[in-house]
């Protein structure tokens, strides 16, 4: 997203998380959330249209790859996109791999070439008007290198209606660096998000811990055309939908996953999972 970057965050512990969580998680408890044949669960909202429309084909799959392609657009003028996923998720640990392809798109802004993300704590695409341009959301933001030898970090966090707490401190920077270094070329990036409702959010680069925040509340700018009811000032975000972002430049994904974190703690329950962090009675079977 559009936005200065700064404040380059250096992880070099995970104070305060457990170590089933810190460390990659065993396999069990992962879900698949795209087939790779198919959109199916995902709903696309793109700048000008309303949601459930995809203009141009712009959320495609090719060769099992959900791909963000441009090959129909004259020009891509700011049309801004984003692809849902349809199950809302308030503690969860994301996995999935990108890599940025070939040129951007004509018209497409200096700032987003290589520059896409994952949004976190999403509104539903369905809350927002054909103009928005971007979800209120936190950005896990995925960054490739231009210039050799320029630090153009990937893991970054953006914050479009929102705001968070860095080391303790309230922030209203709108994008923050992660540690990650700047990765070259159209190879294939691992990403991981560790999400654990308005508590903690942790970035992981090809499984390194890279960038760390707390307490998210929505507020702010950087977003336009939305309703004004979906931005409270101040008001914590623990939950929300997950999206990919079309920012203008061609970007491939694969192999997404989340193990969703929330669910029946209680061990007598014939659903009961080890890995789960937060409790939902509700959720269990007997």
């Amino acid at each position: 997203m559009l936005g200065k970057l700064g404040l380059g965050i250096a992880i070099t512990a995970l104070a305060g998380l457990s170590p089933a969580l810190a460390q990659p998680p065993e396999e069990e408890g992962w879900i698949e959330l795209f087939d790779g044949q198919s959109l199916a669960g995902w709903t696309p909202k793109v700048r000008g249209y309303p949601a459930g429309e995809n203009p141009l084909d712009t959320f495609r799959v090719e060769d099992g790859k959900l791909v963000v392609s441009y090959d129909d657009y004259e020009t891509f003028d700011n049309r801004f996109g984003h692809l849902f996923y349809q199950t809302p998720y308030s503690h969860y640990r994301l996995s999935l791999e990108y890599r940025f392809v070939g040129e951007p798109a004509t018209g497409t802004e200096s700032w987003a070439f290589r520059n896409s993300g994952a949004m976190l704590h999403s509104q539903a695409p369905e809350t927002m008007p054909p103009d928005q341009d971007f979800p209120i959301s936190l950005e896990a933001q995925f960054l490739g290198g231009l210039v050799e030898g320029e630090h153009r970090p990937t893991g970054n966090l953006c914050t479009p209606g929102t705001h968070v707490t860095i080391d303790g401190v309230f922030t209203e920077e709108h994008c923050i660096w992660s540690s990650s270094p700047t990765i070259y070329g159209d190879g294939w990036v691992h990403a991981e998000a560790l999400v654990l409702g308005s508590e903690r959010v942790v970035h992981f680069i090809n499984g390194e811990a890279v960038l760390k925040f707390t307490d998210p509340v929505t507020g702010g700018g950087v977003v336009s055309e939305h309703d004004p009811a979906m931005k409270p000032e101040g008001s914590p975000l623990g939950e929300g939908y997950i999206s990919l972002q079309s920012e203008g430049h061609r970007i491939e994904f694969r192999n997404i996953r989340l193990r969703n974190l929330k669910g029946c703690t209680n061990p007598h329950a014939s659903n009961y999972g080890s890995w789960y962090v937060e409790d939902d009675p509700s959720a269990c079977a007997y």
